[in-house]
């Protein structure tokens, strides 16, 4: 490969965004074994085991709380993988950039025209002052 190339800036982001999306499932799996490890060891804990068998939240074993609370935490996770990152992904942080410029920048003309206004460029006077 000729080492005088430059890579394309739009493949080195189009790279980066793909790279991010693919760490972002592969933490979702890695959450998702995890959660099936930990469940497994709280129902193993509590049955085999026989730990704390008597206290029952929610007139359930504390497992299945504990499994529920976690598998509720684990959707969310999923949700925001799949739905709030598509819907929210890169074009559409583009999108909200450019707008909130764009609003900054009509703030600045603003500004601008009223320093305008109230301290008027005396621009006679100056090429007064040049032709002496």
């Amino acid at each position: 490969m000729d080492s005088n190339k430059k890579i394309d800036p739009e493949a080195i982001e189009l790279y980066e965004n793909a790279h991010q999306r693919l760490k972002q499932k592969k933490r979702l799996v890695t959450h998702l074994v995890v959660f099936i490890a930990g469940s497994v060891i709280f129902i193993f804990v509590n049955i085999v085991l026989n730990y704390m068998v008597d206290f029952k939240p929610f007139n359930n074993y504390w497992f299945v709380t504990a499994i529920l609370i976690w598998l509720f935490f684990l959707i969310i996770h999923a949700i925001n993988v799949f739905i709030v990152n598509n819907l929210m992904g890169k074009e559409w942080e583009e999108k909200q950039m450019n707008r909130l410029v764009e609003k900054q920048l009509e703030r600045l003309r603003k500004l601008q025209r009223k320093v305008d206004k109230k301290h008027p460029i005396d621009e006679p006077a100056q090429d007064n002052k040049n032709s002496q």
